[in-house]
């Protein structure tokens, strides 16, 4: 079966595709009257600790990039500069660190205050968006030569935002299909309710890239994972296209730790005669077979850090270069300028809805091809060279 119902896919993808659009829904200012503000804020207040704010509209607009692609320790859906105030709630801090602290993360007051707990003080760094340990007055040094912080950092098990939507992508996942597998036991392998736009993909997943890369024979022990990776990369790119300012196939740990998935899966499951085309190739002269040997071994290691590197970079790049353009219509304030910003938005948009998708089939894709070579069977004519 193909994939069908093509008018309900398009009206969901048309929805979808329109939500980027309101990633800068804020109010405009003046540069001018920004740096002056600013500046005269920083006067009074003596340059707050830590960081200097924004100066000038293309300043605001890059800082903002910079922290929509951060992960985060509150879940803020939206901020009015102009009084300060944040529209959003605090996820729980887990930190490791003489015992476990455990406290809301509504402590920081958004990076700007320091949390105390059990006599130890935390603060958020607001150039990476991590949390050092401190003195009471949060102080964070900085290596004169690189720029980093000396400052100790604990071990950090917070649930910051790009986790929280990670739990609820899995949730959402987990009901969409036990409802769809509930349907097919009491319909009669007959699809109801919201799982049916999802079944031809399901279908897809198995006829298109399952079978033909794995093989009849093996590819039910697969499958699982396959379709779990597919629609997870595919519901985090959809969800990382709407303005709650969520970047999780965009950061690289994330795509680092699916990568690794793979790479134990293939090969925790790899028969001899993968490991036998690794490290004593068939076929080949023996002298060659020692200069082949750790090159195939080194390939074992490139292929999940290539998986890693491709996901992560066209997502990542994508954020960035939507905000950007969007950005520009602050910048130009003309209608000119804006109107054609607004338009190769919108055009941005709908290629960014192609690279949610097609990303995700990358990746299962080769996945797939990877678990097809490590169970690859022994070949007759190669047992006579």
């Amino acid at each position: 079966m193909v994939i069908s119902n093509k008018p309900l896919r398009f009206i969901l993808a048309a929805f979808v595709m329109c939500l980027p659009l309101l990633n800068f829904a804020n109010p405009t200012a003046d540069s001018t009257v920004v740096a002056t503000e600013t500046a005269q804020h920083e006067a009074a207040a003596g340059h707050k600790e830590g960081h200097a704010e924004p100066t000038d509209l293309k300043s605001q607009i890059n800082a903002f990039k910079k922290h929509h692609v951060l992960d985060a320790h509150d879940f803020t859906l939206f901020s009015d500069n102009s009084t300060g105030y944040h529209f959003g709630f605090p996820l729980p801090v887990i930190l490791l660190d003489n015992g476990l602290q455990v406290f809301s993360s509504s402590k920081f007051n958004h990076g700007e205050s320091v949390a105390e707990s059990n006599g130890n003080y935390y603060k958020i760094n607001h150039h990476d968006g991590k949390i050092y340990k401190t003195d009471a007055a949060g102080t964070i040094t900085e290596d004169e030569k690189t720029g980093h912080p000396t400052n100790v950092r604990p071990i950090d098990f917070s649930i910051t935002k790009n986790v929280f939507v990670i739990l609820i992508v899995a949730f959402l996942i987990f009901l969409l299909f036990k409802g769809l597998a509930s349907s097919y036991q009491k319909n009669g392998s007959i699809a109801k309710g919201p799982g049916r736009i999802f079944e031809p993909l399901v279908l897809y997943v198995r006829d298109e890239i399952a079978i033909p890369n794995i093989g009849e024979k093996h590819y039910k022990k697969y499958m699982s994972y396959l379709l779990t990776i597919f629609f997870f990369v595919l519901f985090l790119n959809i969800v990382g296209l709407t303005p709650l300012g969520i970047n999780v196939t965009g950061n690289i740990t994330i795509t680092a730790a699916l990568a690794m998935l793979t790479f134990l899966i293939t090969n925790l499951s790899a028969n001899k005669n993968y490991w036998g085309h690794i490290f004593w190739m068939p076929g080949v002269p023996k002298p060659m077979r020692v200069i082949l040997a750790p090159i195939e071994l080194l390939g074992v290691f490139i292929k999940p850090f290539s998986l890693m590197i491709r996901l992560f970079a066209n997502i990542f790049a994508g954020h960035i270069v939507l905000m950007s353009i969007i950005g520009l219509m602050f910048i130009f304030k003309s209608w000119i300028g804006s109107s054609l910003s607004f338009g190769l938005a919108f055009v941005l948009s709908l290629l960014e809805i192609l690279v949610a998708f097609l990303q995700a089939y990358i990746f299962t894709m080769l996945s797939a091809l990877y678990f097809g070579a490590a169970n690859e069977e022994h070949h007759h004519e190669e047992a006579h060279h």
